[in-house]
């Protein structure tokens, strides 16, 4: 059960990162920086979809980060990676919602997905393993 739960945490990582900035690469209205980088690599006729991509998909994307880092510390057991996995995905969420009323909440958006890249970067380099059996775990670590 542990190898699944932590075969879905590493793949579901990567998936709802690449499928959060492939999704702001799609709207050049709510994402200018990121929507020249999908032009320049090719992604530009994404942008007839930008409804979708910004009131569906890029709040699907982060739910499924989310979900998946949170499911990750079952897998794990460390605090720190867990807490910098599940702060992305809730930045991108808060932008989107209660924040979005606020100039300062593209920052925000974009903060939260580069945050998101980078733990599933460092998900990449350096794989999380569990550092304590199930009956004894510090919080530690």
């Amino acid at each position: 059960m542990n190898s699944i739960i932590n075969l879905f945490s590493r793949i579901g990582d990567k998936v709802g990162s690449l499928g959060v900035l492939i999704a702001a690469m799609g709207c050049s209205m709510c994402f200018p920086a990121i929507a020249s980088l999908g032009a320049a690599v090719g992604l530009g006729f994404l942008s007839q979809w930008e409804g979708l991509f910004i009131n569906t998909l890029l709040p699907l994307f982060a739910w499924l980060a989310l979900v998946i880092n949170a499911l990750g510390w079952f897998s794990h057991r460390q605090w720190f990676r867990t807490l910098l996995g599940i702060t992305g995905p809730v930045i991108l969420l808060l932008s989107l919602y209660p924040w979005f009323q606020y100039g300062w909440s593209s920052y925000a958006t974009y903060g939260g997905i580069g945050l998101m890249l980078l733990v599933s970067i460092w998900d990449l380099v350096s794989p999380a393993n569990r550092r304590c059996d199930d009956d004894n775990c510090s919080i530690e670590g």
